[in-house]
């Protein structure tokens, strides 16, 4: 029978609220028996329009105006293949347009896919959710797919439709919650957002794509359509390599860099640096400095410029700031080719509430909680996911493996997962909701965060997930089949505020704190450690690392380099803030680059050096890397001499001859005759002192190394009778059998 349209449903397509347009647009069968067709369409702003077919011999056939409004019918003889006729039109201004209609395809979502999805185990879902360039029946276009479960009725809207809701209605795919279209015709770089109608108020909300791989650069919100296939990798060398590399064992000198800072054109209204003006700039001077990884911030598509960008709106979207998706790549591809590891923040910890964003997406708390007391974070004003929903971790489970797979990202470092794993994190009593067992522990979040970790191991071998986690929680970074949450290292925040709380102190009060220097080792083996000085101790009044030590300016750059000196030698991984490595004075900030004049003066010039020198020293010994995290890697020699603020240790490899001897002296006095105990006899080489001339120091030293003397101490059979210069680290190795 032929489909008829009741004035009930032309009303809904003319308004803009019909949830079901294949129930009236497109091809639909006349009668029993008949092979006829009767095509709709609807055109609002057309004058005339007909059905043109791709076939030569078959005459187009125009189109009756059933509606004033624009809605268009015509009867054409069938079979009717899909897609295989096009839609021209004239408006009143006499231009013509000519297109396939969109409502002569099906849906394209496979079963499996929606029982993946409904499931939360749709782990590629990032290959078919959003806009994707593909061909149906020869015909080229964009399939778009968005979950929306409480809306009415889902359109995609842009340039190509004047952005008029009606005309491109989405197709419900049932209790999955999922809308879809294949709109023909459409090229990269279209604009789109997707226009949405609650079911539970009359309102439009105008949402951009939350898996949208491209988007507008601030203050502008659309989604734009990319094909991120087309760019061609040269890393393989380097993606080889990683999946034979442990990174446990392996050293990891990580830069912390935001990337709309670390070096901006002020000759040039103080423009930012594209991603692959970054890529020829920052990664041969990373290179250059001895780190084996970059750590970008931010990456993610974000609203506001002075953040480090963790209240994202665009979770599968490099952020144009600095480029398009395949400058960011490249900017990748480069760094692999370099030999430098490109680690990204990421923040599945909570979203802003920008009105084009995962907010009320739907008119509803469909990607957060709408108890306040789960849903809404107070020390950010934003929104806390809802773990507990398969959709929303599938969301960010899918985002996560994105950039791991699409990017080759070599590991993400996970933002705020305190806030994640707690139900009271900065909550007051009575502002939270305890879980199931009356705790106060998110066990959704645990559970999305031990699923993640697996993924990402088990398909990227050799990739690195980082927790910055600030609490006690135990086993951050052991594997979950022993109960751990199985990220591969956790952050040593209490290393850090306590360390550059000893930093701070006047030397002549050190030796009331030795056990700021020596408590971490109590816990230094109970995860897999970075030891970080990062972007969040040189912001809010906090002063820069340099800013922060006491005395005149000699001795804060005496200092900064006994801090650098020892924190290379701690077990643990190493990681630095940009500025950080030349002593900027200043505390970060987003408006512009980072001091490099700076390095003009020789203070700041050494103190590079340093950094520099302890790099490539750092890779060049496995005893300060292999045996990172755990007892038979450190070795006490003296803790006790607190009165002269100094510390004594060795630092191990596996092969028992590689060790390192590490003294400290953390006053500004020189001692003399120091004597320290050693493992074995022989002569000692001096193979760093943080006070040489080169790095701005008063070069006191040991004249590059000194021979052992047969006088036990501190349980060793031999010693050394030291000189330890003012504000120092030494380190010393044996030279025979290394």
């Amino acid at each position: 029978m032929m489909s008829r349209l009741s004035s009930e449903q032309i009303e809904l397509l003319v308004q803009g609220k019909l949830w079901d347009p294949l129930s009236l647009l497109g091809p639909h069968p006349t009668a029993a028996g008949s092979s006829a067709v009767v095509i709709r369409c609807f055109l609002p702003d057309a004058k005339d329009a007909s059905v043109v077919f791709d076939k030569r011999d078959r005459p187009p056939v125009p189109m009756a105006r059933i509606h004033e409004a624009g809605l268009f019918e015509a009867t054409v003889p069938g079979p009717l293949p899909t897609g295989r006729y096009r839609l021209r039109s004239t408006d009143h201004a006499g231009a013509t347009t000519e297109r396939h209609d969109p409502y002569a395809f099906e849906p394209l979502l496979t079963d499996f896919e929606l029982h993946l999805f409904a499931e939360g185990r749709f782990y590629r879902a990032y290959e078919t959710m959003g806009a994707h360039l593909r061909a149906v029946d020869d015909v080229a276009g964009v399939h778009f797919v968005v979950w929306a479960p409480n809306a009415a009725r889902v359109s995609i809207v842009g340039d190509f439709n004047q952005w008029d809701g009606r005309r491109h209605s989405m197709t419900s795919r049932g209790s999955t919650g999922l809308w879809e279209l294949f709109i023909p015709d459409l090229e990269p770089g279209t604009l789109y957002k997707y226009e949405i109608r609650p079911r539970e108020q009359d309102a439009i909300l105008l949402k951009a794509d939350p898996y949208a791989v491209a988007s507008e650069l601030r203050p502008k919100t659309a989604s734009l359509v990319h094909d991120l296939s087309q760019y061609v990798w040269n890393d393989h060398a380097w993606m080889m390599e990683r999946q034979k590399r442990d990174p446990l064992t392996s050293p990891l000198s990580i830069y912390e860099v935001h990337l709309g800072s670390w070096m901006r054109v002020p000759e040039e209204n103080n423009r930012w640096l594209s991603y692959r003006e970054l890529a020829d700039k920052l990664i041969p001077y990373a290179k250059d400095m001895g780190f084996t990884h970059l750590e970008l911030m931010p990456v993610t598509e974000h609203p506001f410029d002075a953040s480090w960008g963790y209240q994202s709106t665009g979770y599968f979207s490099a952020t144009s700031r600095y480029g398009s998706p395949e400058d960011f790549m490249a900017f990748v591809d480069v760094a692999h080719q370099s030999g430098i590891g490109v680690l990204m923040d990421w923040a599945p910890a909570h979203f802003p509430d920008d009105a084009h964003g995962l907010a009320q997406f739907d008119g509803t708390h469909l990607y957060d909680h709408a108890d306040p007391r789960l849903g809404y974070h107070p020390d950010w004003h934003s929104r806390i996911f809802n773990y507990g929903r398969v959709e929303v971790r599938n969301f960010l489970m899918n985002s996560a493996l994105f950039w791991l797979d699409r990017y080759h990202i070599d590991g993400l470092r996970v933002d705020a997962v305190a806030s994640m794993l707690y139900l009271d994190y900065g909550r007051k009593s009575g502002e939270w909701i305890p879980n199931q067992f009356g705790g106060h522990e998110n066990l959704d979040a645990v559970l999305f965060v031990k699923d993640l970790n697996v993924l990402a191991h088990r398909d990227f071998p050799g990739t690195m997930m980082l927790a910055e986690e600030s609490t006690s929680w135990a086993g951050v970074s052991r594997p979950t089949y022993t109960g751990g949450l199985g990220f591969t290292f956790k952050w040593n925040m209490g290393w850090m505020h306590d360390v550059l709380d000893y930093f701070q102190h006047e030397p002549v009060h050190r030796m009331y704190h030795q056990n700021q220097l020596t408590f971490g080792l109590l816990y230094a083996f109970n995860e897999n450690f970075v030891l970080p000085l990062s972007h969040d101790e040189v912001v809010h009044g906090k002063r820069s690392l340099l800013d922060k030590m006491p005395g005149d300016d000699w001795q804060r750059f005496a200092n900064l380099r006994a801090l650098f000196g020892f924190m290379y030698a701690h077990p643990g991984k190493k990681m630095l803030f940009m500025g950080g490595e030349f002593g900027q004075w200043r505390e970060w900030n987003h408006d512009t680059s980072l001091e490099w004049h700076l390095r003009e003066y020789p203070p700041h010039a050494g103190l590079q050096r340093l950094v520099r020198d302890l790099n490539w020293l750092y890779q060049e010994h496995p005893a300060l890397y292999e045996i990172d995290h755990d007892w038979p890697g450190f070795q006490w020699v003296d803790f006790h001499d607190a009165a002269h603020s100094v510390l004594v240790f060795l630092r191990k490899a596996k092969e028992p001859d590689r060790r390192i001897l590490c003294v400290c002296n953390f006053t500004p006095v020189p001692r003399h005759d120091y004597r320290v105990g050693v493992p074995q006899p022989g002569y000692y080489c001096e193979l760093l002192n943080t006070d040489a001339s080169v790095y701005g120091g008063s070069n006191i030293g040991n004249a590059g190394g000194l021979q052992s003397q047969s006088i036990p101490s501190h349980g060793l059979p031999a010693s050394l009778s030291l000189t330890l210069p003012p504000l120092s680290v030494l380190y010393l190795k044996l030279e025979t059998g290394w």
